[in-house]
């Protein structure tokens, strides 16, 4: 709109000044013309009451006292040239004749004779944007036969239409200001209306999670395109959502099957010696052997031990698909922290921070959870004959985060294994269910924080969780 209002601006100036101009340009050649009609009227006037016989050569007596008279009723400069193109008078003093007033040029001599009206205008352009223009004729006697060449000079002077342009163009400029403001209001609410809805689109797509429910919008009245816009999104959300439901049922599905197979191979690894206990027992068994109540005691020893392994494994399952609902209340997060500390007995283990208080809604055994398991993880990567051990605890604070770092400097995290490190199941440990890290994730993600870590082979690994601070 901005653009077409100046565009239609800048044409109209323009057809305007073209227009100025060629009103000028016909108002002067009207003007000579009239000028010049009104002065052969008075020639012929004078030459039907002269007394001298009409000849080439008496013009200059016949128009010598009159000549001055036309050229002052008229305000025009008057010359007349014989029929070869040499001045015969002039209404011009006596001694600016031969300066200013040339004999007439030859290829002029030759336009005027073959023109059909036997009349030419030459206009010759002056400084300051004016022109003269020279307008020659033949002046005939009462026979019509060709007695002189009347020379009439003209100079433009369009000051009138030059201030007319001008003043036109002061006042389109005020009326064209007064255009491009209302234009750009116009252009501000039609767009904004425009963009508004958009950006309601976008700020919707921009939340549009596969794994939450997702909000429509609303159709607008009056606004078709628009309204496609938005028939569009909520189709996409309709099918976002049975895709999300799908995929949800499908991976909850695989997750369950891997699980299963994950629970019955830990199950199945202390079954089978206890089923050659057993069998070895069925052999070996004698009553009368002095040893039997030793060997039974060695039998149940090892059937119970494989009975805790099972019990473990069962509830290590048990925990990472089923866990506890969060009972959050108001905890100083720094206090609970140094708490859950307190079980670890390694003199490297150290704890830094700058808060004496960091106050949030969380549940107490999830978030003990999470530093345990963090701080066990990182004892477990410094290996037994390392002779610098670290392990540093950090709580930091921000607006409306804190943040909880655990660094070691054990081996560090391979590469290879660096991209499933958060996977049930997955560890690298010869001992453990490879659940504890997949826990405290899902507990941290339930919180809408985030766990992420740095690690560098041979010199330490540093998780960062960073969870949202809630009064």
């Amino acid at each position: 709109m901005l653009f077409l209002t100046t565009f239609s601006t800048i044409l109209i100036t323009i057809v305007s000044l073209i227009h100025f101009r060629y009103e000028a340009k016909e108002y002067h050649e009207e003007r000579l013309s009239r000028k010049e009609s009104a002065i052969k009227e008075h020639i012929e006037y004078i030459l039907k009451t002269t007394s001298y016989p009409l000849l080439t050569k008496n013009v200059r007596y016949i128009f010598k006292d009159r000549i001055h008279e036309l050229a002052d009723i008229h305000s025009l400069e008057i010359n007349f040239f014989d029929l070869n193109g040499k001045l015969l008078l002039s209404s011009k003093s006596a001694f600016k004749i031969d300066k200013k007033i040339p004999n007439i040029e030859a290829n002029i001599l030759k336009d005027l004779r073959n023109s059909s009206e036997k009349r030419i205008v030459i206009t010759k352009s002056k400084e300051n944007d004016t022109y003269l223009k020279s307008s020659f004729s033949y002046i005939k006697d009462i026979k019509f036969k060709n007695l002189a060449i009347l020379n009439i000079p003209y100079e433009e002077n369009s000051d009138f239409y030059n201030e007319e342009a001008r003043n036109f163009l002061t006042r389109y400029a005020q009326v064209y200001i007064i255009m491009f403001i209302i234009s750009i209001l116009l252009s501000y609410l039609l767009s904004s209306n425009i963009t508004k809805s958009i950006s309601q689109i976008s700020e919707k797509i921009g939340v549009t999670q596969l794994n939450e429910r997702n909000q429509k919008l609303t159709l607008q009245p009056g606004n078709q395109e628009i309204n496609g816009l938005i028939l569009s999104y909520n189709n996409m959300v309709d099918t976002l959502e049975e895709s999300a439901q799908k995929l949800a049922q499908s991976e909850r599905e695989h997750a369950w099957r891997e699980m299963a197979k994950q629970v019955a191979h830990e199950i199945k690894n202390p079954l089978t010696p206890m089923r050659l206990t057993i069998q070895s027992f069925q052999r070996k068994f004698d009553v009368n052997d002095p040893n039997i109540n030793q060997k039974l005691n060695d039998y149940s020893e090892t059937l119970i031990h494989q009975i805790d392994t099972m019990t473990t494994v069962a509830s290590a399952f048990s925990n990472f698909a089923n866990m506890p609902g969060q009972q959050n209340e108001l905890l100083n997060i720094v206090q609970i922290s140094k708490m859950a500390l307190e079980i670890f007995d390694e003199e490297y283990i150290r704890f830094q921070t700058t808060e004496k208080e960091i106050f949030t809604l969380f549940d107490s055994a999830q978030l003990t959870r999470i530093v345990t398991n963090l701080v066990k993880n990182a004892v477990q990567a410094i290996p037994e004959n390392q002779e610098i051990k670290s392990v540093i605890v950090e709580l930091l604070k921000t607006e409306n985060q804190f943040i909880l770092k655990v660094s070691d400097n054990g081996i560090g995290i391979s590469t290879e294994n660096a991209a499933h490190i958060f996977e049930p199941k997955f560890t690298t440990k010869n001992s453990g269910m490879g659940l504890g890290l997949a826990i405290i994730k899902n507990i941290i993600e339930n919180y809408k924080g985030t766990i992420t870590f740095v690690s560098e082979e041979g010199k330490g690994t540093t998780f960062t969780a960073t969870l949202p601070i809630k009064n």
